[in-house]
């Protein structure tokens, strides 16, 4: 999961740039990059770390030009440490190319022999996006034969190259002197839409918010399978280039990955997570009397509107129980020292008052090792909590994602091979209350009847791109993001082990 934007303009885009990728930091903290086209020229400025601290004054200084595009990083295949992954890539033929992506190729393995054996193309990182741009390079190469970029001959390119390509895809491309580039896979695993400024300025992003937070109204969502070509002049062209596209976004978005004020393929991200706590109130009614509850305290931040309609349509207060620390950075490892695990600890602390004497509901936004729910159980316990029961508004994550977001192994999953009680028992509550998978789509979905269906492939095993058995599954495994030795594991998902 990462965050891309991209931006036609008849003014300079540095700071606009700076601004929505700010917006879409949530959705990737270990790199971020921006390049912007003069002329025929590209700019580009990319590091390790947050926005803030990635781009400084002299940095947007040296980002001129009407035209840009940025990423912010969240790694699922490849090194999560190496400054050379880190997007923007860049390709000096056909044109000169510069990409973003979002997604996860399913079939970069294959596709990075067939760049070497039959392309005669080659890639310099692991990453999954250096195979999709040179792919894309490619086709546009094969489509032009040496001749001059049109939109027609542009879409035939990305026609090809979808055919080629299997897995999830957000992309957003510069091509010098032509325009900007966007396109999505078949299915709209991952999210992409596009606004307008009051000036004509275009810009596509991965969240709605990223364009209304920065002055933008939202026009659309790119469908599944289309390509849209901003030329240089503002003048939008779009094409559907996939042979039967069906919009199935990742649910996984809407339980915790998005913003709560974003609205992706036309459902609210925070009227999703009210109707998930709806439905989770049916699941915790028949497990424990809402009697034996005295108080509803959400795990921040993602499951609080759950949370709040799940208290709501309980009659149990709804309180804040934990404040969480925005501000712990990296463990610093003097030589010689191992690595130092963060605990939960330090990221959240407690207010025992909240907790003293009585029975609690926590309620999370999913459970994925278990590790971190066992240790917030124990401080909601050490607080002096009599009872501590557990809700999560998504079911049990029982398989592994393969679509762009860095979920452990299947045997690192807690809930992998284990019924709810000997997962409740793991975790040390005194109830656990899972939603239900059909339960959540029918929340999620009645929200947009004209979607065909949601990528759930992490709750009930089912891989929407219909490519992935256990062989893919094991192979994509070994290119997960590789940490350092000395380094900590910082992806949002990854949780400690629970056998540490």
């Amino acid at each position: 999961m990462c965050g891309i934007v991209g931006v036609v303009s008849n003014a300079p885009v540095n700071q606009l740039l700076y601004d929505a990728l700010l917006l879409l930091q949530h959705r990737g903290q270990d790199a971020a990059g921006i390049v912007t086209l003069l002329e025929r020229k590209f700019f580009m400025h990319k590091a390790k770390g947050m926005v803030r601290d990635v781009f400084r004054t002299r940095n947007m200084r040296g980002l001129p030009g009407d035209v840009g595009l940025g990423q912010v990083r969240y790694p699922t295949a490849g090194n999560a440490y190496s400054e050379e992954e880190a997007q923007p890539f860049y390709v000096n033929a056909p044109f000169g190319i510069v990409l973003v992506h979002n997604g996860n190729l399913t079939n970069a393995h294959a596709l990075r022999a067939e760049l070497f054996s039959t392309d005669h193309r080659h890639t310099n990182t692991e990453s999954d996006s250096e195979v999709l741009l040179n792919v894309l390079a490619h086709e546009l190469d094969r489509a032009t034969r040496g001749g001059l970029l049109d939109s027609a001959t542009l879409f035939e390119a990305v026609r090809n190259t979808q055919r080629r390509l299997r897995g999830s895809y957000a992309v957003v491309a510069l091509i010098a002197g032509h325009g900007l580039l966007a396109f999505r896979d078949p299915y709209g695993i991952r999210p992409l839409a596009m606004g307008r400024g009051a000036d004509g300025t275009i810009m596509v992003a991965s969240e709605s918010v990223a364009l209304e937070g920065s002055g933008h109204v939202f026009e659309r969502n790119i469908a599944p399978g289309e390509a849209v070509f901003v030329d240089l002049q503002g003048q939008v062209h779009s094409e559907q280039c996939a042979d039967s596209p069906s919009l199935n976004p990742c649910i996984f978005e809407f339980v915790y990955l998005a913003r709560p004020d974003s609205v992706l393929d036309g459902i609210s991200v925070y009227q999703a997570r009210l109707n998930l706590g709806e439905t989770l109130a049916k699941r915790v009614v028949s497990t424990v009397p809402p009697s034996e509850i005295d108080v509803i305290i959400p795990i921040p931040e993602s499951s609080r509107p759950s949370a709040t309609q799940l208290a709501h349509l309980l009659g149990v207060p709804y309180r804040e129980g934990f404040v969480k620390n925005r501000y712990v950075g990296r463990t610093f490892i003097m030589p010689g020292q191992g690595v130092r695990k963060k605990s939960v600890r330090q990221k959240l602390n407690v207010i025992a008052s909240e907790f003293k004497g009585r029975n609690v509901l926590l309620v999370d936004d999913s459970i994925v090792r278990g590790t971190t729910s066992r240790e917030i159980v124990q401080m909601a316990r050490d607080a002096g909590a009599r009872k501590v029961y557990l809700a999560s508004a998504a079911p049990p994550v029982r398989y592994p994602n393969v679509y762009g977001i860095d979920m452990p192994t299947k045997d690192e999953l807690v809930a992998h091979d284990r019924t709810v009680e000997q997962i409740r028992e793991l975790i040390g509550c005194d109830a656990l209350i899972y939603q239900d998978v059909d339960a959540m789509k029918r929340a999620i979905g009645s929200l947009n009847p004209k979607l065909d269906g949601f990528d759930a492939s992490c709750f009930d095993g089912v891989y929407v791109t219909g490519d992935i058995d256990t062989e893919a599954i094991s192979r994509m495994n070994g290119n997960r993001p590789r940490i350092e030795e000395t380094g900590e594991d910082s992806s949002r998902l990854a949780l400690p082990n629970l056998a540490e």
